[in-house]
């Protein structure tokens, strides 16, 4: 019964139309640089309000191995306002508290150039954003040296991430396994650690 229901309330969830206009003017609908990534947020907005307990949105390019500050501009412009929007949107719909909204990627870009104007991966010391469902709103936590190089104050690796997040989401990630090929696979492997200096 609720998949179906889901089902038959998928196209009036997808139909923006009938967003006010301040609200398309919160997210940036009606500009063409921010349009696409706005389309998302206010649609993760509109899932998440009818329900639907998990919502992707993602932006596409990130991946500078050249023209670096251009295209990061670009990026940035594309989605700073969206993303504020979103957040700013739960929380007046009294939705933040219980939505956690998480920003990232793998990996994060080195401080020093690849060739003339990019930069390679850099899986050491990078940022993520974590906002709603539980987390320290205004925090910042974590810190690098002073290249960018390196995480070297409260790091949190991929395990705790998934530990912290599996925990805001009420599991327990030393008991939240899958089995395959006759053994249980955790999300955190044998790692992970709640990080609590966050909630």
């Amino acid at each position: 019964e609720l998949a179906f229901r889901m089902q038959m309330e998928v196209p009036q969830v997808q139909d923006i139309s009938s967003e006010p206009k301040s609200m398309r003017d919160l997210y940036g609908l009606d500009d063409p640089i921010t349009k696409e990534f706005a389309e998302q947020c206010i649609m993760a907005r509109r899932f998440s309000e009818s329900g639907v307990r998990f919502v992707q949105a993602s932006h596409r390019y990130w991946d500078q191995h050249g023209n670096l500050k251009k295209d990061h501009a670009a990026n940035a412009a594309q989605m700073d306002k969206p993303v504020a929007a979103l957040i700013q949107d739960l929380k007046q719909r009294g939705l933040l508290e219980e939505t956690l909204v998480i920003w990232g990627g793998e990996f994060g870009r080195t401080p020093v150039a690849q060739g003339t104007d990019g930069r390679d991966h850099n899986q050491h010391g990078f940022t993520m954003f974590l906002a709603g469902g539980g987390v320290q709103p205004g925090l910042q936590f974590g810190s690098t040296d002073e290249y960018g190089y390196y995480a070297v104050d409260n790091r949190v690796h991929f395990h705790d991430l998934h530990a912290t997040i599996l925990h805001l989401l009420g599991f327990d990630h030393k008991k939240f396994t899958h089995r395959y090929a006759g053994r249980d696979f955790r999300l955190t492997d044998v790692h992970g650690r709640v990080v609590h200096g966050i909630l």
